[in-house]
């Protein structure tokens, strides 16, 4: 798979490390030339280019008209919006994959700028710290399919109706818009069954249509 990375930070460099082990055909574009020059010596095996991504001629230079993915990878989100939707209008990538650095710009990386899946790890650590404190709460985690399903989190308190009613997960009868895909119970990886019963402390990671979260609530939250 061929594969446009626009950034050389630290993110970009370790994205084009991992797709490279990966026998990905790997193309970083740094627009710093000092930089790419040194990046040039520490990546061997990928295309380096001192060029700068927002630009129509970089991303012709780059070959990004015959890539599978293009991931916008620099520190500033103007750029990546830029670069998503140079690569997605212009160039007709299949798949764009965009880094969000401010979780307030959050509402911005959407088709409509070119992003199919957009990555924030703000978003993510403060995500990650609701987990940790949050019960009976729905903690999102993740958005999916270009923002049309999210993956949601919900740690089961005691009076969670599914606790207090000790229902199996087909005895919930949850809404078709809701799939309930793993369960964490004693920080042990558990595939959901129709017979499974739930527990205070359960981790319960669901899908849901992005406008049907909070439909998980009568079954998970007290």
């Amino acid at each position: 798979m061929k594969v446009v990375i626009a950034g050389g930070g630290s993110v970009g460099t370790s994205i084009a490390l991992d797709l490279l082990d990966r026998n990905h055909d790997v193309t970083l574009m740094e627009q710093t030339t000092t930089t790419a020059e040194r990046l040039k010596v520490q990546l061997p095996g990928v295309n380096v280019l001192a060029a700068d991504a927002c630009e129509f001629s970089s991303l012709t230079m780059a070959g990004v008209r015959d890539a599978d993915v293009v991931i916008a990878a620099t520190g500033d989100d103007e750029d990546n919006l830029v670069i998503s939707w140079l690569s997605k209008q212009e160039f007709g990538v299949p798949r764009v994959i965009s880094r969000i650095n401010n979780a307030r710009n959050e509402w911005l990386f959407n088709s409509n700028w070119g992003v199919d899946v957009s990555v924030s790890t703000p978003a993510l650590i403060t995500s990650l710290v609701d987990e940790a404190v949050e019960v009976g709460a729905i903690i999102n985690l993740m958005d999916l399919a270009q923002g049309r399903m999210k993956l949601i989190e919900v740690t089961l308190a005691s009076n969670a109706p599914a606790v207090v009613l000790n229902q199996s997960l087909d005895e919930l009868r949850l809404p078709d818009s809701i799939r309930v895909v793993a369960v964490i119970r004693n920080e042990q990886p558990m595939s959901p069954s129709g017979t499974m019963h739930f527990y205070e402390h359960d981790h319960v990671v669901l899908v849901a249509r992005a406008d049907a979260t909070q439909e998980c609530a009568s079954a998970f939250i007290g």
